[in-house]
């Protein structure tokens, strides 16, 4: 009997003691991941076209760089990378800013730490446009990638336009077609496996970003996105606009609109390789909207 009573004694403590556990861990887990939550950084899209000055000006207002610190201009995505860095920086120069550098990253050569280390210290990261494909051939697999997810991750601004933008997502649209090999601005046809998508940086992880969309009607590009991959948001945003991202939502920002493609019930028919869906949600979005990521 007394080790049966022993017994119960000890079962009850362990109960005491594992709800104990439990309970300080959901009063001490909350507010780390909280912590976490405030010190990511932010993102500021730009679907290409030129640059408003007061867009310019709400970069700088949101890295707050004209307080201190530096910026880094990452124009791998051009041919050109020198004169992609010059007109990058240019507006950002015709405001007052000097403390802006040009890195170049190639994923062929070993890059030293100092380099890696202030492209993690930068209070803003630019990447102009170009070719996306180009930017992550340089990049992708890279140090250099890491130390911008860590940038971001510890509260710096990562910034891009036309190419700068697409490669934001994690999957990222090329713009080729995989049907039909005559680069066209759009797509033809809403077609199955025709949409070549490639590695992104991965700083969104849930949407797909394409870029010029109104200007140059990239609706048929977008629309296959979201019927092959559901679990994704379609985000179009039109020239001289822009979304910033921070904590979960996006802020328009500029002169024309942001579209949204979603596929909330997984629809996908297809007839002679054509494309259906049911159910599509579309949502327009103007300067000073927000929605959620």
């Amino acid at each position: 009997m007394k080790n049966n009573n022993f017994n119960r004694k000890r079962g009850g403590f362990s109960i005491t003691k594992n709800l104990l556990v439990l309970i300080f861990l959901c009063l001490f887990s909350f507010p780390a991941t909280a912590q976490e939550f405030k010190n990511t950084g932010s993102l500021f899209i730009i679907g290409g076209g030129t640059r408003p000055a007061s867009m310019v000006e709400r970069i700088i207002k949101e890295s707050q760089i004209h307080e201190g610190g530096y910026a880094i201009i990452l124009p791998m995505a051009s041919a050109e990378p020198d004169s992609s860095f010059y007109y990058a920086n240019k507006q950002f120069a015709e405001l007052g800013l000097k403390n802006i550098f040009k890195q170049v990253y190639d994923s062929t050569v070993i890059t030293n730490s100092q380099k890696l280390d202030s492209l993690r210290n930068a209070r803003l990261i630019y990447i102009p446009g170009g070719d996306q494909d180009r930017f992550m051939k340089a990049i992708a697999g890279t140090p250099a990638a890491d130390a911008l997810k860590e940038n971001y991750k510890n509260g710096g601004m990562i910034a891009g336009t036309s190419a700068g933008a697409a490669v934001m997502s994690r999957e990222m649209i090329t713009g080729t077609e995989l049907k039909h090999p005559e680069y066209h601005s759009t797509f033809r046809n809403l077609e199955e496996q025709n949409l070549e998508l490639k590695q992104g940086l991965g700083m969104l992880n849930n949407v797909i970003i394409d870029q010029h969309f109104v200007k140059r009607s990239r609706y048929n590009r977008l629309l296959t996105a979201i019927i092959e991959n559901p679990e994704i948001k379609g985000i179009g945003i039109d020239e001289s606009t822009a979304i910033l991202v921070k904590n979960g939502k996006a802020e328009v920002v500029g002169e024309s609109q942001v579209i949204v493609f979603s596929n909330p019930k997984a629809s996908k028919s297809t007839s002679k390789g054509k494309l259906a869906a049911r159910g599509v949600v579309l949502d327009i979005y103007l300067d000073g909207d927000k929605f959620d990521l």
